[in-house]
């Protein structure tokens, strides 16, 4: 088995790797980034024996011949490689078109070209109903993943796509921020109304490790994970701090979607998370979601403040929480 990530020194590609390597004893996993430095960085993590199985590949998903090259001898590719900032998507709109989604058709061509057998995309909250230029580019994404599928022809390939909201901890993240603010005594909060899914690393790998155990092309697997109140993130992160509302960024929801209403005639209640299909289904389906089904932050199962401050203590590195 040969897997290979875009995007593998990101926050994700990283959490997958150390599970894949644990997970599958005879594969060999290629890291596939643009930035030297992280790769470098990577390297030295990593003990002898990982490193033996552990292959560098630097390049850029807007580069097709490099995907071509990169994919040719992998049975699987995980696309997590994506700009993802949304105030820099407003400002920037063709670099995160030429990234998220001239590069997403990249990986869908070089993937054909390269003989890969499966292929899971990674996608947000913010690509269900989208108010941002983010949330546009990753719903056009999802769209040329799913639609791949349509052009496998013959080829034993499978395109799916998985979808989740903020991943707890990683780069660029509110909790990050919030942890870093909290010494300074105040925190600035963009809406004290403001909800957000809430998913940790290890759950977002699980899912990606679903997706391709189960995936028959086309799915979009959307994980049942918890909510918060940005304000309760607040409390449980600085409990003494002052905060200081700034307003909403733009290009931001108050509250996130993973499956709106319009998806609920294609949607399958799994039991721990929800399928979309990629065509409308009979009412003959079993576990189909109600007519007008949506899946939304504010409407969901939200976290206690005890329960934030576990998980952060849990997942994330810092010396700045309080007891």
């Amino acid at each position: 088995m040969r897997i290979l990530v875009t995007g593998g020194t990101g926050s994700f590609g990283r959490a997958f790797i150390r599970d894949a390597l644990t997970r599958h004893h005879d594969a060999e996993i290629v890291v596939f980034s643009r930035d030297e430095l992280k790769q470098w960085e990577m390297q030295n993590s990593f003990g002898k024996s990982d490193l033996e199985r552990l292959r560098f590949f630097l390049g850029d998903i807007r580069d097709r011949e490099r995907l071509i090259t990169a994919f040719h001898g992998c049975d699987t590719v995980i696309h997590a490689a994506a700009l993802k900032h949304v105030p820099a998507a407003e400002y920037n709109p063709m670099e995160f078109i030429k990234t998220n989604v001239f590069g997403s058709e990249n990986v869908v061509q070089a993937s054909l070209e390269a003989g890969v057998k499966r292929v899971v995309a990674l996608s947000t909250d913010k690509a269900a109903a989208p108010v941002n230029l983010y949330g546009a580019t990753k719903l056009c994404a999802d769209k040329l993943f799913v639609a791949a599928n349509n052009i496998t022809g013959k080829k034993s390939l499978r395109f799916s796509v998985v979808r989740y909201g903020n991943v707890m901890g990683s780069r660029g993240s509110v909790i990050p921020f919030f942890l870093s603010k909290a010494r300074e005594g105040k925190l600035p909060v963009t809406s004290m109304s403001m909800t957000r899914f809430n998913i940790t690393l290890k759950e977002g790998v699980e899912l990606v490790n679903k997706g391709l155990a189960e995936a028959q092309g086309g799915e979009i697997f959307v994980p049942k994970i918890p909510s918060y109140r940005v304000s309760d993130l607040a409390k449980a992160i600085a409990p003494s701090a002052t905060v200081q509302v700034v307003g909403i960024r733009p290009g931001e929801k108050l509250h996130e979607t993973m499956i709106t209403s319009s998806d609920s005639l294609n949607t399958v209640d799994m039991g721990s998370y929800y399928v979309i299909r990629k065509d409308s289904c009979s009412e003959l389906v079993e576990n189909m979601v109600p007519p007008g089904f949506s899946y939304s932050s504010d409407k969901n199962r939200f976290l206690t403040i005890e329960e934030i401050r576990k998980l952060i203590r849990e997942n994330i590195k810092s010396d700045f929480m309080p007891t």
